[in-house]
């Protein structure tokens, strides 16, 4: 299943520095606007540490953890719904992504120059949003030139649907609104989704720190004001130094670890990101185990078992049969699949059964 969050922001806010500690490459990251110009992919493991003590208990000859793939995209400025700046180029990337994740800077700091010269991360949160609503203005603008004379004069069922729930976007774009906040039926959200609106796609605010704030954020007054713009919006924030991220990057995972102890912090800013992006688009984590291999793959909450049978091979959802399943706090208990069958902790689940979070599971096919 490969889904997308795309890292957007003003230019110069940390967008580049912290696509390197995701990705640990080295995407340019000067200090002046327009930098990144052509977007860079970068898939990142997600390391679940589950997956991990999976791993220690089977002894396979391989451990294949699910990943979460990130693009940077060139950086905005104002006027980009009209072109200016590589503002055409910024809304055609930032549509192909499953969700937005929105670097903002709070940090202070004379050597790095502010594209506005200024630190205000509420308005520069809104340069955005204003960009990508006037995108989605234009959108609707040109479908409803194209059904309203059918929807007025002919009363056709599809075109008097499409005009009024365009013109109901359209207007709370216009009192600045975005597409994520309005309400509508189950009928109206699958027709919204196919236009892809911008506003409507999930974001998740990175609020970019001092390193020396990292294991306290809630003394940078900066952040504070993106949380509560965050929260009013029903969105998530997370604090991250993109600098800090940059260096743990580069270490291994005891290294790593000694220095989140020395910041005095259990996670990295990136390892609560990447929940963040999983818990914004619903995803959760199956297993499958044995002696060749573990591995974690990722699904959407509410798929069935022929569904993520078929998320490992198109043949296991077309001929799927049943699927064992037991979870992995079980095998962590009793240490063995064959204690799990003598206490009856391994269950035959069919097509309608919803995996869950954490199911480890054996799926069996017939094709």
């Amino acid at each position: 299943m490969s889904l997308t969050a795309g890292i957007v922001g003003l230019p110069n806010v940390g967008k580049s520095t912290l696509f390197n500690a995701i990705t640990n490459s080295r995407v340019e990251a000067a200090n002046y606007p327009f930098a990144t110009i052509e977007p860079n992919v970068g898939v990142v493991e997600v390391k679940d540490e589950r997956l991990t003590n999976l791993s220690k208990l089977f002894e396979p000859e391989r451990t294949i953890y699910t990943t979460f793939e990130f693009t940077d995209i060139a950086g905005l400025v104002k006027g980009a719904s009209t072109g200016e700046g590589l503002g055409n180029k910024f809304l055609a990337n930032i549509r192909q992504v499953d969700a937005i994740c929105h670097v903002v800077r709070c940090f202070e700091d004379s050597d790095i120059q502010h594209v506005y010269n200024r630190i205000d991360p509420i308005e520069d949160i809104e340069i955005i949003n204003y960009e990508l609503i006037m995108a989605d203005m234009t959108t609707c603008e040109n479908r409803i030139a194209k059904v309203e004379k059918k929807a007025q004069t002919s009363k056709d069922k599809d075109a008097v649907f499409e005009y009024n729930i365009l013109t109901k976007v359209h207007d709370a774009l216009g009192k600045g609104q975005l597409v994520r906040s309005l309400s509508f039926s189950d009928t109206e959200k699958e027709y919204i989704r196919g236009f892809e609106f911008l506003t409507s796609k999930p974001v998740i605010y990175i609020a970019n720190i001092k390193e020396e704030e990292i294991n306290e954020p809630e003394s940078n007054p900066y952040y504070l004001k993106v949380k509560e713009y965050a929260e009013k919006e029903g969105s998530e924030v997370v604090a991250i130094s993109a600098r800090i991220e940059e260096e743990l990057s580069d270490l291994d995972r005891e290294e790593k670890q000694a220095f989140l102890e020395d910041l005095g912090i259990s996670k990295s800013g990136l390892d609560e990101l990447i929940l963040k992006a999983y818990k914004t688009l619903g995803l959760k984590t199956f297993f499958t185990v044995g002696k060749d291999e573990c591995r974690g793959w990722t699904f959407r909450e509410g798929m069935k078992a022929p569904e993520c049978a078929g998320i490992i091979h198109t043949d296991f959802q077309r001929g799927f049969i049943k699927a064992e399943v037991y979870t992995y706090d079980d095998i962590m208990e009793y240490k063995s699949e064959v204690k799990l069958k003598e206490v009856g902790r391994i269950r035959q689940e069919g097509k309608e059964y919803l995996v869950k979070d954490g199911d480890v599971i054996f799926f069996k096919f017939n094709v």
